[in-house]
């Protein structure tokens, strides 16, 4: 008999169901081990008590904590902030993701302050796995822990002989394709507008490179090296615009900074397409809602947090995984075709 608000346990389910603490336990994880007869009998009586599971002590028995970490590391960009398009979006997929498998989402924006933030992060235990969301200047710091620590995933670049298993687009055919669409438009002279600091970014200015070469251009891609902030970036393309020849095609590397671009261009009375065509990279939805709305390289956001947390529970539950890179695909808009 069991007291009126008293607490109840495995034991007192166990008791009433006349099987072990142990049976009620993986009856209640809904494993094979358990036949559907017996199975039945303890859901009843535990759906009778209203019996709740506490969470916590599950998981100091299980040594797993029911949350996974999504670290965002910026080494090479300290202003930038959670509310940047880009992460909203990215967040709001993998926290779908990570819910539809009974886990919370832990997050982290870090500035990395010496080489051991990664590792003190992993032996603080807060979490059953990571993603780190982009490499930043902390490539040598991520793929050092992934030596030892197996159950993380990176979303970022492809690089020759890292260690950690990553999953991203192909940054390098991105700017490619950027720079060939607009070598198709009839520009002749176009610039790169960001930060190729991080090896995203890197790769998708050589991709551009590659594309403006590829269309027999002559005139070298010129570097516009611009933060990755809305108003940092803004304000370079404004002092940019007063102090230098404009190109005729601009590729950026983020949508955020290909917006900037249009807000600059538009009030230095410079028509876009006319006059410049412009291309930003992510397709985030705001870039169909620009003035012009804007040609972008898209990036599978909802896909890319299904692979990157599909790969990181199959690297929880021991697998060997190789890394993903995903194809990206240019969205033709108005920035870039003629009125």
């Amino acid at each position: 008999m069991i007291k009126n608000n008293a607490a109840i346990t495995l034991a007192d389910i166990a008791r009433l169901a006349g099987v072990s603490a142990g049976t009620v336990s993986r009856a209640l994880s809904d494993t094979d081990l358990v036949n559907e007869k017996t199975k039945s009998k303890i859901l009843k009586i535990v759906e009778e008590l209203n019996y709740k599971p506490n969470i916590a002590a599950r998981n100091l028995r299980t040594r797993k904590t029911g949350a996974i970490a999504v670290i965002i590391p910026m080494g090479h960009e300290k202003e930038q902030h959670l509310s940047d398009p880009f992460f909203t979006i990215m967040l709001g997929y993998l926290a779908d993701e990570l819910s539809e498998r009974g886990y919370d989402l832990l997050l982290s924006r870090v500035i990395p302050k010496n080489e051991n933030w990664l590792g003190e992060f992993i032996h603080s235990g807060r979490s059953d796995g990571l993603i780190i969301i982009g490499q930043s200047d902390q490539v040598k710091v991520i793929d050092q822990a992934a030596k030892d620590y197996k159950p993380m995933v990176v979303w970022g670049a492809n690089l020759n002989d890292q260690v950690a298993c990553t999953v991203g687009s192909d940054n390098r055919f991105g700017g490619l394709i950027a720079a060939v669409h607009l070598a198709q438009c009839g520009c002749k002279r176009i610039a790169f507008f960001g930060d190729p600091n991080p090896p995203e970014i890197a790769q998708r200015m050589e991709g551009c490179i590659e594309g403006v070469k590829a269309a027999g251009i002559d005139t070298p891609v010129e570097l516009l090296h611009t933060h990755l902030t809305a108003e940092a970036s803004y304000e370079t393309i404004c002092e940019y615009i007063k102090n230098k020849q404009l190109p005729d095609g601009i590729v950026a590397a983020s949508d955020v900074i290909a917006m900037s671009a249009l807000r600059a261009l538009g009030e230095n009375k410079i028509d876009v397409p006319n006059q410049v065509k412009v291309i930003g990279y992510d397709d985030l939805e705001l870039a169909s809602y620009t003035t012009p709305p804007l040609t972008s390289v898209k990036q599978d956001l909802k896909l890319s947090a299904h692979k990157l947390v599909d790969v990181l529970f199959r690297r929880i539950n021991g697998e060997e995984t190789q890394s993903i890179i995903l194809q990206p695909k240019l969205m033709k808009r108005a920035s870039t075709k003629l009125a």
